[in-house]
């Protein structure tokens, strides 16, 4: 390229410049420095060293906390991303109105979603469902034995999950932008040929509204993979009560800046982007049987 090229095309290289060297020091770079490092044994204060395949080996043959890690956060993934979906898509539905507060109830819901990753927050939901937190309360009023969350791996691990449902505003506004652009006059036809309310909701809305779904899944699921906060607050940094909350992130974590295994660590967080690699292309796979997009004519 001639001098006069590059003068002229100063300017755009100075704008993309910030974007190239942050994507170069904070992502490109650290990627792969983590595959090299899967590949070590390197505890972060002496020069790492070459083991080739000895950390994955050991990840599947000879450390039973992982496979604990892995099933936690399947159990989490499973349960909770269509747990958080459905009530999203609830409370996106009742607030579909023209109402003039609907703008306030739409704030109040994504509020959680902003805090929701808190410190502070993950702090609340200790006290909440503490044992002799506002739960345990409302389950005694109602005659239902105190639940121990703390002590109990189940519990436990599904305090996680309704602390992730509770985080459902990122996914009801979306939700909520999809309704507002399916048109009227397809329910209004249904009612014409008197359809009732969940013929329109399983013919109308859910088949426009399929590729939003598939986005918000994919999105979730994604997200719910690289949960952290909540399981280390909750469980104090240790995946507890018996490895219950003991989510794939926190042991990664745990491995990594505790026990000094970066290698190790590294290794793990490949396996999971594989993980999350394969979920994710069966979900595109799978989106060919029930994801509608009209300007091909739905399946």
């Amino acid at each position: 390229m001639s001098a006069r090229a590059i003068k002229q095309n100063l300017g755009g290289y100075l704008f993309i410049g910030p974007f190239v060297i942050g994507f170069l020091a904070f992502t490109f770079i650290p990627i792969i420095t983590s595959l090299y490092l899967s590949f070590t044994s390197y505890n972060m204060f002496s020069t790492p060293s070459w083991i080739g395949l000895e950390n994955y080996k050991k990840m599947f043959t000879a450390d039973p906390r992982y496979w604990q890690s892995l099933k936690v956060t399947l159990i989490y993934v499973l349960a909770g991303v269509p747990l958080r979906l459905g009530f999203a898509l609830l409370v996106a539905m009742i607030l579909n109105t023209t109402s003039r507060a609907v703008g306030l109830y739409r704030s109040l819901f994504y509020l959680p979603s902003l805090i929701g990753g808190s410190v502070a927050v993950a702090i609340m939901w200790r006290n909440i469902f503490g044992d002799e937190g506002i739960v345990n309360i409302l389950l005694g009023l109602l005659g239902i034995p105190d639940v121990r969350w703390f002590g109990d791996p189940t519990a436990a691990l599904w305090m996680l999950i309704f602390l992730s449902v509770w985080q459902f505003g990122s996914s009801m506004l979306i939700f909520l932008a999809g309704l507002k652009s399916i048109p009227m006059s397809y329910y209004e036809a249904a009612s014409v040929d008197g359809a009732n309310y969940w013929q329109k909701f399983t013919k109308i809305t859910l088949p426009m509204l399929s590729p939003v779904i598939l986005f918000n899944t994919i999105m979730q699921t994604i997200a719910a993979f690289m949960t952290f906060v909540p399981a280390f607050i909750i469980s104090k940094g240790t995946g507890g009560p018996l490895d219950g909350t003991l989510l794939y992130s926190l042991y990664l974590f745990i491995q990594g800046f505790e026990f000094f295994n970066m290698g190790y660590a590294s290794a793990m967080a490949w396996i999971m982007l594989i993980i999350v690699g394969i979920l994710t292309a069966i979900i595109f796979f799978t989106s060919k049987y029930w994801v509608h997009y009209e300007s091909e004519g739905g399946k």
